[in-house]
């Protein structure tokens, strides 16, 4: 391991390493923060200018724009709650209400410190454990990932605001959802009247439509409210202090990131609405979720950005993508002649190594662009609401469009944008259809495929450990909250005087 790290570290003496890392890092901001450009798309425009340079110029660059675009889409999700990434949807629950209260300099300090320190603790995490994670991650087949998916559902009850009923709705609503498009097996279109819901709801589309859309129709109602004044932002050394109540948070937020990243399929959404609920289980001010609580902020940024250094793992050591960004970065490889597998670490070790100081070295950088830029970034809360609903309609109907290169994707996101809107009126929170989008497939095509292999037999979820063991920590999950609110309900009633 020491002679790997020579040899990435010899890499980094070179002009053109250091100038792909700093151009991966700023194009990164670039395009997390606009809505509908994912890490994926960004680096697949960039691939292209990268066929005449070196392979570890290439990776560099590529990976460190991957690590920065997961950043980046906080400060829109922040500042206008228009999530530039689709894991910046879960930022923008208690991101957006700091904002509102004044406080958009500390949100944003504590996202990008967050992400800092998720993202360094999970890149050694990823050092150490590249090899075990990925056995780990190669023994989840179908009745796992249901399991999982079931698991990650359970969480609904601690993402359903004051009211689990109307949580569990959004819930069904978001799972009907699902069962728009293609069937994962049998291959026959279901309730689909246009090509555009083939592959299903566009998940962008509907994430912008119920967030963003849906803010700026709230904007429109009410023109003539103005945030509260901004409250004073202390020196960028003084900005670290903010992050001492936060380190347990942080730490635990990296594991659930981290493992959550090893695993092909469950991806950055998945880990910060797992890190979030699992923050709000623990916070001692559950009730304030959702409403500008810091905690909330800090847990879904480092989950986010751990996931990061957690999805190179079974790619680097296996050649399996596990989500679309690291497909791109193994296409990007295959053009430049390196496969990625067991055999990268003995005939190319510049490059994981080369990937592991890029993620160390160029964080510095990203967070010292982060933590000056953000003075700036915050005067974009001065802006009249009426300006701002504006160019946050005309940047996420861009956004919308640029991603699928297809009118339909508009209309979807109008859509969403009008339910997102009706769902604030009944208050109704939009987090769990967000989660039921992200599970809903998961869950229904690894439910099929498991009966399908073991023959139909439903033993099959009870006989297999990890799957066993995620399906009684789902039922454990979604009742404990219940039962918890019945009992303080109860001796609430005990302790107040009868009439």
């Amino acid at each position: 391991m020491l002679n790997g790290f020579l040899v990435g570290l010899q890499s980094f003496t070179s002009f053109a390493v250091l100038a792909g890392l700093f151009g991966g890092v700023i194009v990164g901001y670039l395009v997390g923060a606009l809505p509908g450009l994912s890490a994926g798309v960004g680096m697949a425009l960039l691939i292209p200018f990268t066929f005449g340079l070196d392979p570890v110029v290439s990776i560099v660059m590529l990976v460190t724009l991957y690590m920065a675009s997961e950043y980046s889409g906080a400060i829109p999700a922040i500042l206008v709650n228009t999530p530039g990434e689709p894991s910046s949807a879960v930022t923008a629950l208690d991101g957006y209400p700091m904002r509102m209260r004044g406080e958009a300099g500390q949100a944003l300090t504590l996202s990008i410190l967050g992400s800092a320190v998720g993202s360094v603790l999970s890149t050694i995490l990823l050092v150490l454990t590249v090899n075990w994670m990925t056995g780990v991650a190669l023994a989840f087949g179908p009745a796992e990932y249901f399991a999982l998916a079931v698991l990650g559902l359970s969480l609904v009850s601690t993402l359903s605001g004051h009211s689990v009923i109307r949580g569990l709705v959004a819930l069904l609503f978001g799972l009907l959802l699902t069962t728009i498009g293609t069937d994962p097996v049998d291959g026959i279109p279901r309730f689909v009247f246009n090509e555009g819901l083939l592959g299903g709801i566009p998940f962008i589309s509907a994430l912008i439509g119920l967030f963003a859309l849906s803010e700026v129709l709230e904007m429109l109602e009410t023109t003539d409210e103005k945030p509260m004044p901004l409250k004073a932002m202390s020196g960028v050394l003084g900005q670290f202090s903010l992050l001492k109540p936060h380190v347990g948070n942080m730490v635990r937020s990296t594991f659930i990131g981290y493992i959550l990243g090893v695993i092909p399929g469950a991806g950055a959404t998945i880990a910060s609405l797992t890190a979030y609920a699992v923050q709000r289980r623990v916070s001692k001010t559950p009730e304030t979720f959702g409403k500008g609580n810091p905690e909330g902020l800090v847990a879904a940024e480092t989950a986010n950005n751990a996931c990061m250094p957690g999805a190179l793992a079974p790619m680097l050591a296996l050649g399996i993508p596990g989500k679309a960004s690291t497909a791109v970065l193994v296409g990007a490889l295959a053009i430049h002649g390196v496969q990625p597998g067991p055999l990268i670490f003995a005939q190319h070790p510049e490059i994981p190594y080369s990937v592991y100081i890029a993620l160390l070295v160029g964080m510095p950088f990203m967070v010292a662009l982060g933590l000056f830029g953000s003075r700036l970034w915050v005067k974009l809360t001065l802006i009249p609401r009426g300006v701002v609903a504006a160019i946050v309609c005309a940047t996420c109907l861009l956004g919308t469009f640029s991603e699928a290169n297809d009118i339909f994707s508009i209309w979807v996101a109008a859509v969403f944008g009008i339910v997102g809107y009706v769902l604030r009126k009944l208050d109704i929170e939009p987090a769990p259809i967000v989660l039921a989008l992200v599970l809903g497939y998961m869950m229904e095509s690894n439910f099929r495929r498991a009966l399908v292999g073991s023959g139909d037999d439903y033993a099959v979820f009870a006989t297999s450990p990890i799957a066993a063991v995620c399906l009684v920590l789902a039922l454990i999950v979604f009742v404990l909250p219940l039962t918890g609110a019945m009992l303080f309900k109860r001796r609430l009633a005990d302790t107040l005087p009868t009439a």
